[in-house]
């Protein structure tokens, strides 16, 4: 029973690079594209190559306890490539498959200590979801093989700080256990995950041996519950300029919202805030501009009917 585990990411984003804390002999890396590393150093088992009887021969061969599949999702690209020439969906069947049973032989075949890398490329869907790349539909619409792992990290690079992702944030498949890792972003270091993995689970006791483990957790159970909190994404550091400017802007709201604040009022409201009071008082003007105009009418229309009335009495008294 093997461990599965994808790292995803773009390409130059530090998969490969997460290995650099590996001694020569610690890992089997299979470099399916055969490239150099991308720092110095070399891996004692290393095959070379794109054959997935090779792999698996080499797979089950090895005495290590963790391997890496570099590149993992040219396996599948290369086949496609190399049978593009073919008509009919049977190629994207077998390419397909042929993956499905590479990293199924992982839980099925290899000793529960074992954990087994798979580096690839990410790409996204039509519903902006971002995933592992691969070719056709049948492992993205009737396998998911992101869903064959309990952990799927993603590659992340943020001020030119090289990271790893814990946690899904909506829109992609990053996923890890409750409580394997402390905050959402960890160092691209794949040792230091691997460390962190073997710890969690406890991989140095047998698994005929897990009493102890059940008991701890049955106590757990017991005590309230297995928390479900989980590490959320850093917003970022505000300056403490900031923080003392978001504190001046905290005052207390007029009581009349068309009341022309003070020059030091507008420095500590907020944008928004000034902008609706702003809005209240050329609302208010418009208001009064319109009342000063129905007064004027108003006052002309008695004029205007005063003034016949004038003229009627002189021209009566004339008359008399």
């Amino acid at each position: 029973m093997g461990i599965p585990i994808f790292v995803l990411g773009q390409s130059g984003t530090g998969k490969s690079t997460s290995l650099r804390n590996f001694k020569s002999r610690e890992l089997l890396h299979i470099n399916v594209m055969s490239k150099p590393l991308p720092f110095k150093g070399r891996f004692a088992e290393t095959y070379n190559g794109d054959d997935y009887e090779e792999i698996t021969k080499a797979i089950n061969k090895t005495k290590c306890k963790v391997i890496v599949i570099d590149d993992a999702q040219y396996l599948m690209a290369n086949e496609f490539m190399r049978r593009s020439h073919e008509t009919g969906f049977q190629k994207f069947t077998d390419i397909a498959n042929n993956f499905w049973m590479l990293v199924n032989g992982v839980t099925a075949d290899l000793p529960w200590d074992v954990t087994v890398y798979f580096l690839m490329h990410t790409d996204t869907d039509d519903n902006g979801r971002e995933k592992a790349k691969t070719i056709g539909k049948l492992l993205d619409e009737k396998i998911c093989i992101e869903g064959m792992s309990s952990i799927v990290l993603k590659t992340a690079v943020k001020d030119g700080r090289y990271m790893f992702l814990t946690q899904n944030n909506g829109k992609d498949t990053t996923k890890s256990p409750l409580g394997m890792f402390g905050t959402y972003e960890i160092d691209n270091d794949l040792k230091a995950v691997d460390a962190a993995i073997r710890k969690y689970w406890e991989l140095d006791i047998p698994f005929e041996d897990s009493a102890e483990i059940m008991a701890a957790h049955d106590a757990e159970v017991d005590a309230g519950g297995v928390s479900t909190d989980a590490p959320k994404a850093e917003t970022g550091r505000r300056s403490r300029r900031n923080r003392d400017t978001d504190a001046e802007t905290r005052t207390e709201p007029s009581s009349n919202p068309v009341d022309a604040p003070t020059e030091d009022a507008q420095e500590k409201t907020p944008r928004r805030s000034r902008r609706r009071v702003e809005d209240a008082q050329s609302v208010s003007e418009e208001v009064e501009k319109v009342s000063d105009m129905i007064e004027s009418a108003e006052s002309v229309e008695v004029i205007t009917e005063e003034k016949p009335r004038r003229r009627r009495r002189a021209r009566t008294s004339e008359d008399s």
